[in-house]
């Protein structure tokens, strides 16, 4: 395995699932990703170690979805890609938690950004608010307010589409 294709396995995974809650699209995920960790690799001894590696290329992401939500291509386009799972045949329990869960992660999905980033960076990525205020430049107190915010417009939104689930400390 070459240096860039372990760069590409240690790292591409998560910073997919990380632009797709961004972007809502798989490919244009893919190629955030992959602009990403090309310039990563390549500028690997610039990194100044201010903060983890893993920090860095999560703000490197999260930057470039930015630029991609910015851009005429995503002004001028509609995203119809929705998250898709692949139901096998299953016990109607897993069916159910499936369902479950794919509504779960539409309601995240059609929160606005600003909501559905710390939601997806506190409970899918284990981040603590004062990382996800480094990653996103601003405070831990911002954070949480947003992470309260989001999880009351989060409830909202799976009241209104009949999830009979719990939702306790956010989930």
């Amino acid at each position: 395995m070459t240096r860039l294709e372990k760069f590409i396995y240690d790292h591409g995974d998560e910073l997919l699932r990380l632009a797709y809650t961004y972007v809502k699209n798989k490919q244009a995920a893919e190629d955030i990703v992959q602009d990403v960790l090309l310039k990563a690799f390549e500028k690997q001894s610039l990194f100044r170690e201010e903060a983890t590696y893993r920090t860095y290329l999560y703000r490197m992401t999260i930057n470039r979805s930015y630029d991609y939500l910015r851009s005429w291509h995503y002004k001028n386009t509609t995203i119809g890609e929705k998250i898709q799972h692949l139901f096998g045949r299953s016990t109607e329990q897993d069916i159910v938690t499936k369902s479950e869960n794919r509504l779960l992660a539409q309601a995240v999905l059609s929160l606005p950004l600003k909501y559905r980033e710390v939601i997806v960076l506190t409970y899918y990525l284990d981040y603590s608010s004062e990382e996800i205020g480094m990653l996103l430049n601003c405070s831990s107190a911002t954070v949480r307010t947003r992470l309260a915010r989001g999880r009351k417009k989060l409830k909202l939104v799976l009241k209104e589409d009949g999830f009979d689930g719990t939702i306790e400390n956010g989930y």
